[in-house]
């Protein structure tokens, strides 16, 4: 799935391959501002400092590593099971100067190739949700995270049960986008715990994420000449469609999480 779509994706969406954070109504931030929110309001729940061990999971092409990096001083280690992504991300690291500080490599964080305590912080910026079992891959990131290191999530959750029709939505947002696990934002602060986290925050930024349905669907139609020959004419109309319907479901939510480990 990601070796063929990350190139068109981008070339759509932009660097930060997750959705935005617009602060009301009136903010006429552009995706690209938008999803650099996102970013820094994942990043500071981190509050990572200079020379720290980062861990990436699901890095995409690199962008929020080397901005955290490049804002921080931080030593960011991002993993993705795309070798395209890897490729993407490298030379990104080296345009920016800062391959010293950060590196990419190709692993599974449901089985992550590093030894435990390796690392003094870990995100997992909307990456969780494509992992087979996410309650094992949270075992795995409290594994390699050191004793009084911290995790700092971004991804999609559900605020409530749904109608039948709302459940249909939900199994269309699953096929059409890689969605592996989605749950209730309880079921998901429940399985931070049970993998061994101290639960610090959960903010809920539904309201302030919610647009990206739309300008997910908005942009990928504009795009239709370049997005059509990797994902076809009728994976592209029910993209769009179920973005469209996801933006008027209230259960649709999204959620940032910190939690420590003792």
């Amino acid at each position: 799935m990601y070796e063929q779509s990350t190139d068109p994706y981008v070339s759509v969406w932009g660097e930060n391959l997750h959705f935005g954070y617009w602060d009301g109504e009136q903010d006429q931030a552009t995706v690209a501002e938008a999803t650099e929110a996102l970013t820094d309001k994942t990043l500071a729940l981190l509050d990572a400092a200079r020379d720290e061990r980062v861990l990436d999971v699901g890095c995409g092409v690199g962008a929020p590593a080397l901005r955290l990096a490049g804002q921080t001083g931080a030593r960011v280690t991002g993993i993705s099971i795309s070798q395209a992504q890897i490729a993407s991300a490298t030379a990104a690291a080296q345009k920016a100067g800062l391959h010293e500080r950060v590196s990419f490599q190709h692993a599974d964080a449901m089985d992550l190739p590093f030894p435990d305590a390796k690392f003094d912080s870990v995100l997992a910026l909307e990456s969780l949700h494509h992992m087979p079992n996410r309650r094992h891959v949270l075992g795995e990131l409290h594994r390699v995270l050191r004793p009084g290191g911290r995790v700092a999530i971004a991804d999609f959750v559900l605020l409530g049960q749904t109608t039948p029709e709302g459940t249909r939505i939900l199994e269309d947002f699953r096929r059409t986008g890689g969605v592996l696990s989605l749950g209730l934002v309880e079921e998901y602060q429940a399985e931070i715990v049970d993998a061994g986290f101290t639960l610090e925050q959960t903010l809920d930024v539904s309201a302030q994420t919610r647009r990206s349905f739309a300008a997910t669907a908005d942009a990928f139609e504009a795009a239709r000449d370049r997005v059509v020959p990797f994902m076809g004419a009728e994976g592209l109309t029910a993209m769009v469609q179920t973005c469209r319907q996801l933006a008027e479901l209230p259960q649709a939510g999204y959620a940032l999480f910190s939690a420590g480990r003792v």
